[in-house]
């Protein structure tokens, strides 16, 4: 793995993990719902918010996707993988001030196809926020 290219398919096995956290502030909020156009009240209204079943603001749900992302672009596969699928279920509210931390976990490997399936979820203080898995293509190495 380098700076320019993450794991090639020949290094990475069954197993396999890597994680990213993040504590989550009020402006990384606004600058995702302004990036989206996703200003819906629930994320950006405090008293909209306290009327609804989760008391307070929570954060976009496609934030923490985002972070699975993070994993999968930047450490696992990591640079140079091409991010084929996500499918991700939201499990709890991620709130302001919470840190997310985000894992994949090589499941499966389809050397034919060059296809790396990773179980991803989030969790905050250890309880899962979202889960789901995501399908990566990998470069073999090159050859000399």
């Amino acid at each position: 793995m380098s700076d320019l290219h993450g794991y090639y398919l020949e290094d990475i096995t069954v197993g396999m993990s890597a994680s990213y956290a993040k504590t989550i502030t009020e402006a990384d909020v606004v600058l995702f719902a302004g990036i989206t156009g996703d200003d819906n009240p629930v994320h950006m209204n405090a008293e909209f918010a306290a009327e609804t079943a989760f008391g307070q603001r929570i954060v976009h749900g496609m934030f923490s996707a985002g972070l699975i992302s993070t994993v999968l672009g930047t450490r696992l596969p990591g640079p140079g993988a091409i991010y084929l699928d996500q499918q991700v279920s939201f499990k709890a509210p991620v709130h302001i001030g919470d840190t997310v931390t985000a894992t994949a976990t090589v499941e499966e490997i389809d050397e034919r196809r060059r296809r790396v399936k990773l179980k991803t979820v989030c969790t905050v203080k250890g309880k899962v926020v979202a889960a789901g898995h995501a399908t990566n293509m990998v470069d073999r190495r090159p050859q000399d």
